[in-house]
């Protein structure tokens, strides 16, 4: 797992990172651009105005949302993501913090229309990823959080998954199962979009 260090040195070409990851349609990045695409256009569909990205990155999605008009809020722990993202969008609200305790005071004081966390959460252990999205719920009554990440429908995919990519497969992340999840949160649904990944949508 990487550290806000290890994520500092990272920064500058994770992007490119991913894209080759996507074009080989190969985990663990194999459907991120469809992903991305697709919440997209569920929070503009959906008329969503005010959004916070959790772990924002490079700020691929949300500068998209930006250039449309959106009110950005954003928790991320690197320095060097946060300063790549405040160049592309100086306007938005972007705070550093570490999500595995939670959100940033200032964040807690708002309302949001949709919560976003791409490729991000899968840093947390599935019991703190519970809470962590509770918490959240419980902020933002009638907000969709939208989670575009590595994802499995069951746990036998993710293991079939595991045993396919077992050279690079990496043991320190804790992935998404979302026939374990469901049981916490019934509003929900889940929609895959590649082998490994897709988008855990919770209401």
């Amino acid at each position: 797992m990487l550290d806000n260090k290890g994520f500092d040195l990272w920064s500058d070409h994770y992007d490119e990172t991913v894209e080759i990851h996507d074009n080989d349609n190969a985990y663990p990045f194999a459907g991120y651009n469809k992903i991305l695409n697709a919440i997209y256009n569920c929070i503009l569909e959906n008329s969503s105005k005010n959004v916070l990205d959790i772990g924002f990155g490079t700020a691929t999605l949300t500068l998209k949302l930006y250039e449309k008009g959106c009110n950005i809020y954003g928790q991320d722990f690197s320095d060097k993501m946060i300063e790549l993202a405040k160049k592309k969008m100086p306007n938005a609200k972007l705070y550093k913090g570490d999500f595995s305790i939670g959100l940033v005071e200032e964040l807690k004081k708002r309302k949001y229309d949709a919560i976003i966390a791409t490729y991000a959460l899968h840093h947390l252990t599935d019991k703190k990823k519970v809470d962590f999205i509770k918490e959240l719920l419980l902020l933002n009554k009638g907000c969709v959080i939208y989670i575009g990440d590595i994802a499995f429908q069951t746990r036998n995919d993710l293991e079939k998954c595991k045993e396919k990519y077992q050279e690079h497969w990496d043991n320190e992340e804790i992935y998404f199962v979302y026939d374990e999840i469901k049981k916490e949160f019934k509003n929900s649904e889940f929609i895959p979009y590649s082998e490994c990944a897709g988008i855990i949508k919770i209401w």
